[in-house]
């Protein structure tokens, strides 16, 4: 987290541009079938894993992975960079409820924060007035809070337009933020059961999501440890 926050704080600071997306066990599975979102999330600049599930099958893997970095919890951290900066910030999705809801704790959660623009994630009918919209905020931080693939699809296709230095999907953190769903515990996000904590909450929709989701990811796991080098 530490160093994720550093190195986009560097960027920004530089005025580069820095696209950041976080990955976990639907969206590894989502990319195998959708050839726009692969694309899109391989074109990002900085990507973290935000699921338990991801980091450990990495692990299983060989690869070094030092901790899951959660969406919701690095929004909150560059929050914090752009208060301390001066950097303004434009925040897009939820119902218009939720995202007026959330530019209003943000601002109470970090005093001096410049939230110069904010706009609900239904907008289809209209991409480009909303791009233009967030173009004309002088934003620098984009946050986009709108379901996979239609987020990093969304910025993929028009971030050479929105005029901003750093953008970040953040999935339902809006949601969080604005009260509407609660967090899991401490220990459990600890403990990787985040997603055992969700499914208590929505159990009819969740269940049929984790297990078709993580059943697809289990045989993908299953195929690279079968055919990764061995020593």
């Amino acid at each position: 987290m530490d160093e994720t926050v550093a190195w986009i704080g560097q960027r920004i600071a530089a005025r580069q541009f820095t696209q950041h997306v976080v990955v976990n066990v639907a969206k590894l599975v989502h990319m195998q079938r959708d050839a726009e979102l692969a694309a899109s999330v391989r074109a990002c600049d900085i990507v973290n894993i935000d699921g338990m599930g991801v980091v450990w099958g990495a692990r299983l893997l060989g690869h070094d992975v030092a901790e899951r970095v959660a969406g919701v919890d690095l929004f909150d951290r560059l929050l914090a960079h752009a208060a301390a900066h001066g950097y303004p910030v434009f925040l897009l999705g939820g119902t218009p409820v939720v995202v007026a809801r959330t530019a209003q704790v943000c601002r109470e959660r970090h005093a001096g924060l410049k939230i110069t623009g904010y706009h609900h994630g239904y907008f289809w009918h209209d991409e480009a007035a909303v791009a233009d919209a967030i173009r004309a905020s002088g934003a620098r931080l984009l946050f986009v809070a709108i379901t996979s693939p239609k987020k990093e699809n969304f910025i993929n296709r028009w971030k050479q337009e929105l005029g901003v230095d750093f953008v970040m999907g953040v999935g339902g953190t809006f949601d969080v933020m604005a009260g509407k769903v609660k967090r899991a515990p401490l220990w459990m996000q600890r403990c990787g059961l985040e997603w055992l904590f969700r499914v208590q909450q929505e159990p009819r929709r969740m269940w049929r999501r984790y297990l078709s989701t993580n059943s697809r990811f289990a045989l993908m796991l299953g195929k690279a440890w079968l055919t990764m080098p061995r020593g």
